[in-house]
């Protein structure tokens, strides 16, 4: 893999994780970088599942991106289930 896709995951995966953390509902208490690490593995997991329905996976896919987002979605409840909430120390 390149930089220049290194970079393009991880902005794709930025992108797909702030789409799946504005779907789930309530507040969210986990980190940015966590939204993103969770939007790149769901973009990996939806361009898999796309190849697995034998769908055209280059350039956009409508079919791929809607698995993309579903994957993130998912993806972003579990974490936010199980990670820790900030309590208020005072």
């Amino acid at each position: 893999m390149t930089i220049g896709g290194i970079i393009t995951a991880l902005v794709f995966g930025a992108i797909i994780g702030a789409i799946g953390r504005l779907i789930v509902p309530g507040k969210q208490s986990m980190p940015v970088w966590l939204t993103v690490a969770v939007g790149i593995i769901a973009a990996f997991a939806g361009t898999g599942l796309a190849h697995l329905f034998d769908l055209k996976t280059s350039g956009w896919n409508f079919w791929e991106t809607i698995f993309q987002i579903a994957f993130a979605v998912v993806g972003v409840y579990l974490v936010a289930a199980f990670w820790p909430r900030k309590s208020a120390n005072y």
